[in-house]
């Protein structure tokens, strides 16, 4: 796996602390810092994702596809999912991720919530490498709600 980020903010810009990742896989995906009031020159413009937000985003991805997955492998009836991820971060550089709360939102036809529970978990201990990662810094824990469908 490989990505190139490049810096969009060299001389003659409009951009001050935008970049542009390209995955190995040939997608393409912006990413800016927060404008700054005290240094505006060290400021991004908010015309994208903070990097922070798109790992955050990523793990989201990453759990969410694992517990469809599991569900499906499973013969239940999935018939959506949705993680919403809420963190906390170092106050101190490096400003890791301490706490990362995950609550999903699965819908389908009879899911057993059992079964959900255990996709979840499975992916959070076993499958989702972002999660893994991020739990060696971050306490991470879980929730879910099942919605009829």
């Amino acid at each position: 796996m490989e990505c190139t980020v490049t810096w969009t903010g060299a001389a003659g810009t409009r951009s001050k602390m935008g970049f542009v990742a390209e995955t190995g896989s040939g997608h393409v995906i912006a990413m800016d810092g927060a404008p700054d009031a005290a240094k505006p020159e060290n400021g991004g413009q908010n015309l994208a994702p903070r990097p922070m937000e798109t790992l955050l985003a990523g793990t989201g991805g990453c759990t969410a596809y694992d517990v469809v997955l599991i569900l499906k492998r499973g013969r239940h009836d999935v018939r959506g999912c949705s993680v919403k991820l809420t963190s906390e971060r170092a106050d101190e550089d490096p400003k890791v991720f301490t706490r990362i709360h995950m609550h999903f939102s699965v819908s389908g036809r009879n899911l057993p919530a059992n079964a959900v529970e255990r996709a979840i978990a499975l992916s959070h201990d076993k499958y989702c490498s972002a999660s893994i990662m991020l739990g060696k810094t971050a306490e991470i824990t879980t929730s879910f709600e099942l919605v009829e469908a």
